[in-house]
C-alpha cells in the first residue's frame, strides 16, 4: 500500500468503475456487488468511481451495507472509495456544492467521503476555484476526508495549490502510449507531495497479449468506449504498425519475467515518479483480470527492460506537443 495522506492509504491497483456506467455493456447489479466482494477479499481494497458513472455510487452503498451486515462494521475498515464530482461550469454557490457532496455520501452510504476528486470542463470559467473553496470548507467540517482533482493540467493544478486548496491527488491518463505526465505534471507533483492516480494504463485492454500480432481493429471490433478511446490515442502516438512493435517488445520483456504484456504495462506505470496507483477498469460480474493485476505487483523491471521499451518509444510521436498537457484532450 502507498498513501495519498497519512490517513488515506491506496492500493497500487485501484479498481476503476467507469465500466459500470453503461458505455461498456450491461451489468447485472446483484452480480456486480457480489463481484466487488471478491475483489476486496482478494486484497484489492481501493475503488475509483464518479457521480456520473451510472449506478457506481449506488453499488458502493449496497456493497458497504451488505458487508457490514454479514461481517460487522469493522469489515469496512481498510477499504477506500474515491468518487468524483463533475459539475457543469457555472455559478458555484455553497448550497450547490453541499448538495452534490450530500448526494454522494447518501448514495455511497458514507458519512465521510474518503476522497472527492473534482473535474472542471472549462478553464475560461474561473468559478472552479469557488467550488474548490467550498469543498475545502466541507473537508474542514468533516464531510470529506481529502480532496483530489481529475484531468487538471499542471498550470491549473499549481494555481489551485497556490490558492491554498489542500490537494492530495490528480487523476490523469498515463501509460506506455501516453507519457505526457512525465513532462511537467509528475515533476510538480513530486515537488508538492501530490500523488498521481493513473488511468488508461492498459489502454482499455489494447496493451495486452490479445492484440499481439493482430490486424488493426476497426468499427464494431472496438466494442467498448475504452477501446474506442484508446485506439484514438494509439493512432496519434504512432499507429498500429508501431504499436505492434511495442507489443512485441513488451512480449520479450514479459517472457524474461514469466509475465503478461498487461502486467508489464501496469508495472511500468507504477514505477513512474509520483504515481500512487494505477486504475484498472473492472467489468463486475462479466470479466476478471485480478490475476494479471496481482502479477504486476510482484514484477520488477530492470534497466535492460527499459532499454528494450525505449527503442520503440524513440520512434513514436510527442503527444505532449500534439495534444498538450494532462487533460487537455477534454478541453
Amino acid at each position: 500500500m502507498t498513501a495519498l495522506a497519512p490517513d488515506l492509504p491506496v492500493h497500487p491497483i485501484v479498481n476503476g468503475m467507469w465500466q459500470v456506467s453503461g458505455a461498456h455493456g450491461g451489468i447485472d447489479p446483484g452480480m456486480a456487488v457480489a463481484s466487488m466482494a471478491e475483489y476486496v477479499d482478494a486484497g484489492f481494497t481501493t475503488w475509483d468511481l464518479a457521480d456520473h458513472y451510472g449506478p457506481a455510487e449506488d453499488f458502493v452503498g449496497e456493497f458497504r451495507r451488505r458487508r457490514a451486515k454479514e461481517r460487522g462494521a469493522m469489515a469496512l475498515a481498510g477499504l477506500q472509495f474515491f468518487t468524483k464530482w463533475v459539475p457543469r461550469p457555472g455559478p458555484m454557490p455553497r448550497a450547490l456544492v453541499e448538495q452534490a457532496v450530500a448526494i454522494s455520501r447518501r448514495r455511497m452510504d458514507m458519512p465521510v467521503l474518503d476522497l472527492l476528486q473534482f473535474h472542471w470542463w472549462d478553464y475560461d470559467d474561473g468559478r472552479y476555484l469557488d467550488a474548490l473553496r467550498h469543498l475545502a470548507d466541507l473537508r474542514g467540517a468533516g464531510q470529506i476526508r481529502h480532496l483530489g482533482l481529475t484531468n487538471f493540467d499542471t498550470p491549473h493544478l499549481r494555481e489551485i495549490v497556490e490558492a491554498g486548496i489542500p490537494i492530495v491527488s490528480n487523476q490523469v491518463q498515463f501509460s506506455l502510449i501516453d507519457r505526457r505526465p512525465e513532462v511537467a505534471m509528475a515533476p510538480y507533483c513530486q515537488q508538492r507531495g501530490i500523488g498521481l492516480l493513473a488511468y488508461g494504463t492498459v489502454c482499455g485492454g489494447l496493451l495486452s497479449d490479445r492484440y499481439l500480432d493482430q490486424a488493426e481493429p476497426r468499427g464494431s471490433a472496438l466494442g467498448t468506449a475504452s477501446l474506442r478511446k484508446y485506439k484514438q490515442m494509439v493512432d496519434a502516438w504512432g499507429g498500429w504498425e508501431l504499436f505492434q512493435e511495442l507489443l512485441r517488445a513488451l512480449r520479450e520483456v514479459a517472457d524474461r519475467h514469466q509475465a503478461s504484456i498487461a502486467s508489464v504495462a501496469i508495472r511500468w506505470v507504477l514505477d513512474r515518479p509520483a504515481v500512487a496507483g494505477a486504475i484498472l477498469g473492472v467489468r463486475l460480474g462479466v470479466s476478471d483480470n485480478r490475476l494479471d493485476n496481482a502479477r504486476a505487483l510482484a514484477l520488477r523491471l530492470d534497466a535492460e527492460d527499459g532499454r528494450r521499451l525505449e527503442s520503440v518509444f524513440g520512434r513514436s510521436h510527442d503527444l505532449f506537443r500534439i495534444i498538450g498537457d494532462c487533460g487537455d484532450e477534454y478541453r
